[in-house]
């Protein structure tokens, strides 16, 4: 801006808007971690991949064989996604790192793109108990969780009880090579988390190092895929489920409603074969438990990308004077933002008003928390949740029949 004006003419000014879009973060950028076709191919890395003939010049030699890692970028490619991290955590299968160094889940901490976390055919309680710790600490990633493989199965009531860790699970930390990644005893499912899903059974699919054959595969990677296939068609807010599953040529097990009406309340999703539909995802929750707020897939990601894409774009906010016109200026960027989530069907109500507040003023920031340092921000969603439960209820009338319907 000019500073002073010493001869008539006109000036031309620029000026701020003060405006400043809040854009909502990625939420489809998925991190695998598992063993390498090439085992010592880019080991301590986290390898950006963004189509399978890039995995494969990266992953494997030309007498590579398929692993479970492999199959599963396969499978998210097929089903949609668009790029993934890598993490080929080598002959030992460490998740986590040591006193030796940083490894595994621990190389996915400075990828701030990373949305969904999986570890193909990682099936016991250790493994999931890791994969969840990293998803809570960093609370802007999800985690898919696979099943041990069904043939291990003996009591569909093994699904609703919480793994413990095993013999075998122990001597597989420590790197034996023959300790089996499966669940032993009753338990089989993930100790209780908002922020992971948990998928029975697991998939037949072609194998990707040689079409011709059938094999049995964690079905994790083609749900990242779904995952990021029904972000950008319809958007994070709507749960990825009754979803086509692309590849897949039959399930590991028949899951059948009865028995669905046992895991469902458990957080256990399962992927069913109908006879019309083929080979669906049926479920959208999370292992938060039934009473949980954050029982639906779908609402802990939609917050999950709401704070973040608040958090990076309200970094101009540090150390601005900490007055009625910041407090005006957050609260016209954040309102935007969610203004444009209400009109793409994210939250709930017939009115912005209904669908959310954003409150930032003398009443959240009195003067002991302004002398502090400190501004606050008080925002309240309410999220869409699915139709889980469509029920019609159907009587008869003295003139005929009469139908309600009614979705729950």
């Amino acid at each position: 801006m000019a500073t002073s004006y010493l001869a008539p003419g006109v000036y031309v000014e620029e000026m701020a808007s003060g405006s400043k879009p809040i854009e909502a973060v990625g939420t489809s950028t998925a991190a695998f971690l598992g063993l390498a076709p090439d085992a010592q191919a880019r080991l301590g890395e986290a390898v950006a991949v963004n189509n399978w003939t890039e995995f494969l010049r990266m992953f494997s030699t030309p007498d590579s064989q398929n692993t479970p890692l492999a199959q599963a970028v396969f499978g998210f490619f097929l089903n949609g996604g668009a790029r993934c991290y890598v993490v080929n955590v080598g002959a030992d299968g460490a998740l986590v790192g040591d006193a030796r160094g940083r490894r595994g889940l621990d190389l996915l901490d400075a990828i701030e793109e990373v949305a969904i976390v999986a570890a193909p055919g990682y099936a016991d309680a250790m493994s999931w108990d890791q994969i969840l710790t990293h998803c809570e600490n960093r609370k802007d990633r999800f985690a898919i969780l696979d099943a041990p493989p069904a043939e291990k199965l003996t009591a569909i009531a093994q699904l609703t009880k919480v793994a413990q860790v095993g013999a075998k699970k122990r001597a597989r930390a420590e790197g034996e090579a023959d300790a089996a990644p499966a669940v032993e005893g009753d338990g089989w499912l993930p100790r209780q988390s908002f922020y992971g899903g948990y998928y029975f059974p697991g998939l037949r699919v072609s194998n990707a190092f040689n079409p011709r054959e059938v094999i049995d595969t964690a079905p994790s990677g083609y749900l990242a895929g779904v995952y990021a296939r029904n972000d950008a068609t319809r958007g994070v807010h709507k749960v990825p489920a009754n979803e086509a599953l692309r590849g897949a040529v039959g399930v590991t097990y028949q899951v059948t409603q009865a028995e669905q009406e046992a895991l469902n309340p458990a957080g256990v999703n399962c992927i069913r074969f109908f006879l019309n539909e083929g080979i669906r995802v049926w479920g959208g929750r999370t292992l938060a438990g039934s009473s949980s707020e954050w029982r639906y897939i779908n609402v802990r990601r939609l917050f999950n990308m709401i704070e973040e894409s608040i958090a990076r774009a309200t970094r101009w906010v540090v150390f601005e004077p900490n007055d009625i016109s910041l407090w005006k200026a957050i609260r016209r960027d954040v309102r935007a933002f969610l203004m444009l989530l209400w009109r793409q069907g994210a939250l709930m109500g017939r009115t912005p008003d209904q669908a959310f507040f954003v409150k930032c003023d003398e009443e959240t920031n009195p003067p002991e928390v302004i002398d502090a340092g400190q501004v606050v921000i008080q925002i309240g969603i309410a999220p869409v949740k699915p139709a889980e439960f469509v029920i019609f209820r159907i009587g008869q009338g003295v003139a005929g029949a009469e139908i309600e319907t009614e979705t729950a």
